[in-house]
């Protein structure tokens, strides 16, 4: 689906216009710090006002279907303002596994709740070879493993875990209270963005899809959960852009701005040319999912190896921008550092996308 100019701009004015007055820095402070590290209130009013929720959703679930072009719309203002919240987890993971499973039950059991804001949805296992085992038995489907670096995984209330079987990968559902399920939140350098270490001893789970499916659904949602970081780091690197320039030429020294220096000048400078690139290589991810496109895997590769190592460099050259005062707590240029560098690692990092990238091409997907 494509979204048109005005669209994109009219719901991108929106997401701003409500981040801006809901999820000012102090709140995002304030919820980075509570024990679940999101609000209740703050979710509901993202699913219920503004819809966000169920936005690939379809509408046969209560959702409205977009692509992916109006999604990277709202996860690159989500990543402007540093959004403590469990939408990437929920609605780009949870609901793209779902979606991508083809499993019609599952779907009408989960989307619904996902589109209305009433579910939570956490993936483990997506990466790397599972570490969670599946066996059958009188009783159904039991998993036993420990699933590392789940998204919002302590506070979800359904998670979706790939596990070895066999047959191979496949997908299953574990409810947030199925017996056997332990979860512990873990201490990351990303403040605004929670993981948890997820541990299954015994624990009830239902198939989703097909037995031994797994490792197809875990590459496609992986290339879309590349394209959907790629706009959040586009937002997020837009927003260390304008804190750079606006202190560059706000503060003063020796009697002139900063931003008059020629070292400080070549920094912006050079933080907007990777910017430009960013948007560049972040749109054409979000088109080939939408188009379906065969070489997706390579363009969300690409995307996301620049996009990692731009934004951070970003954030990094804001620091320097701000002098002493960016390196405070205070100060919300660390931050975005923290966002920076753990979006960088969170699905594999820019060396091991690029060296997929050449086994891609080496193939002839490219």
């Amino acid at each position: 689906m494509t979204v048109t100019t005005t669209v994109a701009d009219d719901l991108r004015a929106s997401v701003r216009g409500f981040l801006e007055s809901a999820v000012p820095e102090a709140e995002v402070r304030r919820i980075a710090d509570s024990p679940s590290g999101f609000d209740a209130a703050l979710w509901g009013r993202l699913a219920g006002e503004l819809g966000l929720t169920g936005l690939v959703v379809p509408e046969e679930h209560g959702g409205s279907r977009a692509g992916f072009a109006e999604l990277g719309v709202v996860l690159e203002e989500m990543g402007w303002a540093l959004l403590p919240a469990p939408f990437f987890s929920t609605v780009v993971l949870g609901a793209g596994a779902l979606l991508l499973s083809g499993d019609a039950g599952a779907q009408a059991a989960h989307l619904p709740g996902i589109a209305s804001g009433e579910l939570r949805v956490a993936v483990g296992g997506m990466t790397g070879t599972p570490t969670c085992e599946a066996v059958a038995g009188s009783r159904g489907w039991l998993i036993d493993g420990t699933a590392e670096g789940v998204l919002d995984g302590a506070t979800a209330d359904l998670l979706l875990v790939f596990a070895t079987c066999e047959g191979g990968t496949s997908l299953f559902a574990v409810r947030a209270d199925a017996p056997g399920l332990s979860r512990r939140p873990l201490r990351t350098l990303d403040l605004t963005r929670r993981q948890a270490q997820v541990s299954l001893h015994a624990t009830p789970a239902t198939l989703i899809g097909s037995q031994g499916d797994g490792e197809r659904i875990a590459a496609a949602l992986l290339d879309r959960a590349l394209a959907g970081q790629t706009a959040e780091q586009v937002g997020g690197a837009k927003r260390v852009l304008e804190m750079a320039t606006e202190y560059a030429r706000t503060r003063y020294q020796f009697g002139r701005a900063i931003g008059s220096f020629q070292a400080i000048k070549h920094r912006c400078a050079d933080m907007l040319i990777d910017v430009s690139r960013m948007e560049v290589a972040a749109a054409a991810a979000l088109a080939a999912v939408d188009a379906d496109a065969p070489d997706l895997p390579v363009a969300a590769r690409v995307a996301s190896s620049f996009c990692g190592d731009a934004y951070f460099a970003a954030a990094a050259a804001n620091i320097e921008v701000h002098g002493g005062i960016g390196f405070t707590w205070e100060h919300p240029a660390h931050l975005y550092y923290r966002r920076a560098k753990s979006a960088q690692l969170l699905f594999g990092s820019p060396a091991e996308h690029r060296e997929a990238l050449m086994t891609l091409l080496e193939a002839g997907r490219g």
